[in-house]
């Protein structure tokens, strides 16, 4: 099974010492977010996790613990944008964090770190033009310790509007140039592009829209086939494996403008001073009336077929 920890809010960067303390219990618990006294219970065992998906913005309080992970397989996509404080208040100088990026692919190698340049953004400071050269600018330091780079533009969910009213959709011209340009510098870099949940209108060469966290991109990186249960799309056009994410709601602190799993800043900090880094649980700790149900997990590698 696959083990997703990026989909609710950045473990690595907010809550490091409660994850490494979870992968020594051997377990970890999930509250559900449409149920509240629904819980499951995961085992972090390598025999039936095969692999541990990371999806963060800052990667570095997970740095020294690379080798007590070792014991997963694990996959990494860190977003890096040009954006300023403005539209990201908390995340810290991006050149810090594409050096994280570049010692991270020196420890778990550069098939399994994936840099994410999303979601992109139009406005009077954030120009095509200097989305253009700040992509540029990325890929040249980033070449040789990735393959892949993911883009997407900004979807305007109800909690994105309520978050950044002023925010507007990116015109499709915006898209298609700025997807040519990309597609000329990734070239040139070494880097395959994916688009996350866009039109297979904007597919080039070296551009596609199969997916970001695919069967076959992470196929790809364990360098064996998968078995993989057959499931519900995430959402209409997304083939990504997205299950079983571990994460919450509502407990992200970097308070990004155009955040769509955070929807009310109070609660963020609320949530926050409840996590327990102790606790089996990402916020707050086991009620009497909650119900516990074990995850069914197995694994899905096909032992008998390897890709290398």
């Amino acid at each position: 099974m696959i083990l997703n920890t990026g989909n609710r809010t950045d473990i690595p960067a907010f809550y490091t010492p409660w994850f490494m303390n979870r992968v020594k219990s051997g377990e970890v618990l999930v509250r559900s977010p449409y149920a509240e006294n629904q819980v499951v219970r995961y085992r972090l065992d390598p025999s039936v996790v095969d692999l541990i998906v990371f999806c963060t913005k800052n990667p570095y309080p997970i740095l020294p613990h690379l080798k007590l992970l070792s014991a997963f397989d694990t996959f990494w996509h860190v977003t890096i944008t040009p954006y300023g404080r403005d539209i990201e208040p908390n995340v810290p100088d991006k050149r810090d964090i594409l050096s994280a990026f570049q010692y991270l692919s020196h420890q778990v190698g550069a098939n399994r770190v994936v840099w994410r340049y999303d979601p992109i953004l139009i406005n009077h400071t954030y120009t095509t033009a200097y989305h253009i050269e700040a992509f540029r600018s990325m890929a040249e330091t980033l070449q040789g310790y990735t393959h892949q780079v993911v883009i997407s533009f900004i979807d305007l969910y109800e909690k994105t509007k309520r978050n950044f009213p002023e925010a507007r959709p990116v015109s499709a011209h915006d898209q298609v140039l700025l997807v040519n340009a990309f597609s000329e510098i990734a070239q040139k870099t070494g880097i395959a592009i994916h688009l996350c949940c866009e039109s297979a209108i904007l597919e080039r060469d070296n551009v596609d829209a199969n997916g970001c966290l695919s069967q076959a991109i992470l196929e790809e990186a364990l360098g064996e086939k998968l078995s993989v249960p057959r499931r519900k799309a995430p959402r209409e056009g997304c083939a990504c494996l997205l299950g079983a994410d571990i994460g919450a709601y509502n407990t992200c602190s970097h308070f990004c403008r155009y955040c769509y799993a955070n929807y009310d800043e109070a609660l963020v900090r609320k949530n926050y001073r409840r996590h327990d880094p102790a606790s089996a649980l990402l916020i707050g700790h086991l009620e009497p009336e909650d119900i516990v149900k074990d995850a069914q997990q197995k694994s899905w590698k096909s032992p008998e077929i390897s890709l290398f």
